[in-house]
């Protein structure tokens, strides 16, 4: 099995943070919960404490995620961020707990399915876990700014 052809199953980290949460009904909410996020994401105390490249990594993170819940998950679909002294834990869940992620691999880009890869090059460290009858396919992003005394995040178990 080619290296990365699996999202590792791991817990969602537990991280102190602001808590950011919305409801996605239809594909038409991403777009709607993005363009909230960014404004989120403009707010003085985020863009002096994070990069412009790590808040743009963070929106095309959570529209890969979000997209991929949407399309190949069931039932309700919610997206949490966890906003931390660092960076930020990205989830998206959903009802369909039988339909794990599964990353594309030497696919053509042009046949679509490279957001799990993409959002994996994104994060420090990513996963899904399954619990409480949802699926939470996750990641973690920096901000791109280091902050004094924090250690960086483990990689992945595929790198």
């Amino acid at each position: 099995m080619h290296p990365d052809s699996t999202w590792p199953s791991a817990p969602v980290p537990d991280v102190p943070g602001d808590v950011w949460r919305w409801q996605l009904p239809s594909v038409h909410d991403a777009s709607r919960v993005r363009m909230d996020l960014r404004a989120r994401l403009a707010h003085p105390s985020l863009t002096s404490s994070s990069t412009e490249d790590a808040r743009e990594g963070l929106l095309l993170a959570f529209e890969e995620l979000a997209s991929n819940a949407l399309r190949h998950g069931g039932g309700a679909v919610e997206a949490v961020i966890v906003a931390t002294a660092d960076g930020w834990i990205l989830s998206l869940s959903d009802e369909a707990v039988d339909r794990l992620p599964v990353p594309a691999v030497d696919r053509d880009p042009a046949l679509g399915g490279m957001g799990l890869p993409m959002v994996a090059q994104l994060s420090v460290q990513h996963g899904y876990a399954v619990g409480d009858d949802r699926k939470h396919v996750w990641a973690q992003l920096t901000s791109g700014v280091a902050v004094p005394g924090a250690m960086p995040g483990p990689r992945s178990r595929l790198g």
